[in-house]
């Protein structure tokens, strides 16, 4: 436990920034149920955000549950996220930093194979990740019908998302095969409140009005993944690493409320009726990741991974956040450690990542004719810094989405990831000799 006594500042520093702020605010937040974070922990990120085909001994692999039978050890990991956005089109920029806690993970073996004790037949891991992030802010003016010469300016905000609890196990079927099986159960809550006042008038109003919309949403999700692993034909110096996710489409139970407001310019309400209540569903549509990665023992790895998602399938109680459009991403990365035995060299000890991802994401620009698809690319980068079989992880990411040349918006973001990976063997049955 001298290990976790050690960690346990940065742990503290990790739980903190949990209230430092929210998610970065975003502008694409308000399509669908919100930004997607994705299953991605640091090590993950430091190459690219990939790892359905990357075996991980030190880490827990939370994108692949059948790649959880590599870890032999009890796994803790907790991590956290600050974020730099700039927001820009033809005429204005907006730029804000944010900070949250990213998400809390633990994995443990429960049993070993019986064919061969060296090798794990069943780990489990349960762990808490946000699933997605709603975090806007849009100022525009609107007409009032039947009345041109007056204006509203009107005033949208949204906020909330969904959190994700999630119980992954993975089985070994043989020496080189491996299956695993995730369930999530998916809840939380998006906010979007409206609000407007008369600009240009001569008429004095006391009070703003606002509509309020709340959509309560709750259901479980369900991830399967298969994993190949095998020495190299060539050489067994070399391993061969081939990796499958899918998770199901599903149906999140959803409530919608809405509330008339009318409220004081300090947005507080006077009044506050209730217009609409009603229950109904919002459908997440199927995915499926694939990847290969070619490693040499835990001194380097490479691997690429594509990944589709068709959200042109996506359906919501709030029919306004439907529109959206089939995704898909390719990335590339890899990993290296000069030397885990070197102990007179510490930086040869330290676990260095680097990658690049290319995504068509499912949001169209509405603001432009042709409604054309924001295109995310960024180049990550990372490290591992040992403290024993434990480690303290960073990761960063730079990147755009979209392009003011061709959708007449552009989003810039810097992304720093920073965690702690705890390593240790609980329930070992002690023998005595």
């Amino acid at each position: 436990m001298s290990a976790l006594k050690k960690l346990l500042p940065a742990i503290l520093m990790i739980v903190s920034l949990s209230a430092f702020g929210q998610a970065a605010r975003s502008p694409f937040s308000t399509f669908g149920v919100g930004e997607i974070f994705g299953g991605a922990l640091i090590q993950n990120q430091g190459s690219g955000g990939m790892g359905v085909a990357q075996p991980q001994y030190w880490s827990v692999n939370n994108q692949n549950p059948a790649l959880l039978v590599n870890n032999y050890f009890t796994t803790f990991q907790a991590g956290a996220l600050v974020e730099s956005r700039t927001f820009a089109n033809d005429s204005a920029s907006q730029k804000g930093v944010y900070g949250n806690l990213n998400y809390l993970v633990t994995a443990f073996p429960v049993m070993r194979w019986k064919k061969d004790p060296n090798l794990m037949f069943w780990t489990t891991s349960v762990s808490l990740l946000p699933f997605s992030k709603v975090n806007y802010r849009l100022l525009y003016t609107d007409s009032i019908q039947g009345d041109p010469s007056n204006l509203l300016a009107v005033t949208e905000v949204g906020t909330g998302g969904l959190s994700q609890v999630s119980w992954a196990n993975g089985f070994r079927l043989t020496e080189e095969f491996s299956f695993g099986l995730k369930a999530s159960y998916v809840f939380g809550s998006t906010v979007s409140d409206y609000s407007n006042r008369l600009v240009n008038s001569n008429q004095s109003v006391p009070f703003i009005v606002g509509i309020k919309e709340q959509t309560y949403m709750k259901d479980f999700m369900f991830t399967g993944g298969l994993a190949f692993s095998k020495d190299s034909v060539f050489t067994d110096e070399l391993r061969i690493n081939a990796g499958l996710t899918y998770s199901f489409a599903s149906k999140l139970n959803a409530t919608k409320t809405t509330v008339e407001q009318r409220r004081l310019s300090s947005q507080d309400p006077i009044t506050s009726d209730t217009l609409v209540f009603r229950k109904g569903t919002v459908d997440i549509p199927s995915a499926f990741t694939v990847g290969l990665s070619i490693s040499k023992g835990i001194d380097w790895a490479i691997a690429g991974e594509f990944a589709m998602q068709d959200w042109s399938k996506f359906q919501s109680i709030n029919s306004e956040d439907e529109g959206l459009e089939k995704s898909w991403r390719v990335s590339l990365g890899g990993e290296i450690t000069p030397d885990q035995t070197d102990f007179k060299n510490y930086l040869k000890r330290v676990t260095y990542r680097a990658g690049f991802s290319y995504e068509k994401t499912p949001y169209v620009n509405p603001y432009v004719d042709n409604g054309k698809q924001l295109n995310d690319y960024g180049i990550n980068f990372g490290f591992s810094l040992p403290a024993g079989r434990s480690s303290i992880d960073a990761a960063f990411r730079v990147g755009k989405r979209g392009n003011k040349s061709e959708t007449s918006v552009e989003e810039t973001y810097f992304k720093v990831f920073f965690g702690i990976t705890f390593v240790d063997q609980w329930f070992h049955r002690r023998k005595i000799d």
